[in-house]
């Protein structure tokens, strides 16, 4: 389960990035934000 949250987090995080490259700022800041709480690194929250 932890592998998988890694991968979505991971997913979430790189939209993310690429969405505030193409200029979407608010979405992209939103995917970034949105990955880092389902990490298992970060506040995690199925934990």
């Amino acid at each position: 389960m932890a592998t998988l949250l890694w991968i979505i987090a991971v997913v979430l995080v790189i939209a993310g990035i690429v969405s505030i490259f193409r200029g979407q700022m608010l979405w992209g800041i939103v995917l970034i934000v949105v990955g880092l709480l389902v990490g298992p690194g970060g506040v995690s929250v199925f934990h």
